[in-house]
């Protein structure tokens, strides 16, 4: 038993270190690669198990694609296995922009990179697209679920709050359920708060600490995409003071095109601050709540399956979940699909991926990359 337990930790950690070091292109891309790992090439999870850990990670603060590491990981391995997979997931990003970061205290600017991202977006829509179709399918077990999905995003593109819709797409078709099954069950939901907490950079002692209880602050409250992140950092650092609004762009820059979750900028803005100590103990405070809050959801998930009105619930908040992605899709797409190349490149690489089902995600990004970089020189 032990020796399986060992094998079973060293194949977490081998797979989210290659995740880590190879998932381009935000939460969603990041969750359809390890859909492929997990459910797809490796058979760890069901498709009914994955989705109902992609709808449990939207109910909780915090970045969604690292908070499904975490829980893979303690689906695979326990308490262990919740560790590894989510430091493992973590660490390679953490590493990559903490070397962009001395390059940029260092040298006061980034490598020039444009032209390889400028086909990284298309590649990741498809990427996107390509491992939701099967998800949507599973989720879209009724018509009502598909009438709430329906709702949840055009909700979502009329610019209402995500955790709103979640938590309200979830109660909507449990009380629907309760009067189908003629009971009266009421449900509490508790958010974490947490008080603001003032930087104080008068005393070069108190930065770290003052830095930590900032991003545990907003790691333990902050709902939604990595653009979200970046606002409360504005309004955090940039309104105090704290760091210029260049620098805050600049480490937008970084989340964007280096692997792993996109939080990571945090690592970034650290180092600015404080050097390595900044970026240790700002890196830590982002992500600890979200083994927290994973390690506390995580039992739970299992325990709504077994209850008629909270699978109601859960099948409510996948159905959100997914069309949520898809309007991610939909502003990506706004944003980056504005020229034939774009197109070109998404649409190659949704038809590779649907023809060679097994292919790794991560050579479809890397190819958009290299043929955008390619298509831009003519």
């Amino acid at each position: 038993m032990i020796k399986k337990n060992n094998k079973e930790l060293k194949e977490l950690a081998k797979l989210f270190l290659k995740l880590g070091t190879t998932a381009f292109g935000g939460p969603a891309a990041h969750i359809a690669m390890m859909r492929q790992e997990v459910v797809i090439k490796r058979g760890w999870l069901t498709e009914q198990q994955f989705l109902d850990l992609i709808g449990a990670t939207n109910l909780i603060p915090g970045p969604n694609s690292t908070e499904m590491a975490i829980h893979i990981g303690q689906e695979r391995g326990g308490w262990k296995g919740l560790i590894i997979a989510g430091f493992c997931f973590i660490m390679p990003a953490v590493l990559i922009t903490g070397c962009f970061a001395w390059l940029y205290k260092s040298y006061g600017r980034l490598p020039q990179v444009q032209p390889f991202i400028y086909g990284i977006t298309p590649a990741v829509i498809a990427v996107v697209l390509v491992a939701i179709y099967p998800l949507a399918k599973k989720s879209l077990q009724t018509i009502e679920l598909g009438i709430i999905g329906i709702v949840a995003l055009i909700l979502s593109m009329l610019g209402f709050s995500e955790i709103l819709i979640l938590f309200g797409a979830g109660f909507v078709a449990m009380g629907l359920a309760a009067i189908r099954l003629k009971k009266n069950n009421a449900v509490g939901v508790l958010l974490p708060l947490f008080a603001p907490t003032a930087f104080d950079h008068e005393f070069y002692g108190r930065v770290n600490i003052s830095l930590f209880l900032t991003f545990l602050k907003i790691g333990a409250i902050l709902y939604g995409s990595g653009y979200v992140l970046f606002a409360f950092l504005d309004s955090e650092l940039v309104a105090h003071g704290i760091i210029s609004r260049q620098q805050l762009t600049d480490a937008i820059a970084v989340g964007q095109f280096t692997p792993g979750p996109v939080f990571s900028a945090v690592t970034f803005i650290g180092y600015q601050v404080n050097n390595v100590n900044g970026a240790i103990v700002s890196t830590i405070g982002i992500f600890l709540p979200s083994f927290v809050f994973v390690a506390l959801l995580n039992p739970l998930v299992r325990k709504m399956r077994t209850s008629k009105l909270f699978t109601t619930f859960l099948n409510a908040v996948n159905v959100a979940s997914i069309a949520l992605i898809v309007m991610v899709c939909y502003q990506m797409g706004r944003d980056s699909l504005n020229g034939w190349r774009p197109v070109l490149i998404a649409v190659c690489g949704a038809f590779v991926l649907f023809k060679y089902r097994t292919i790794n995600n991560a050579v479809i990004i890397l190819g958009g990359s290299i043929a955008g970089y390619l298509l831009l020189l003519f």
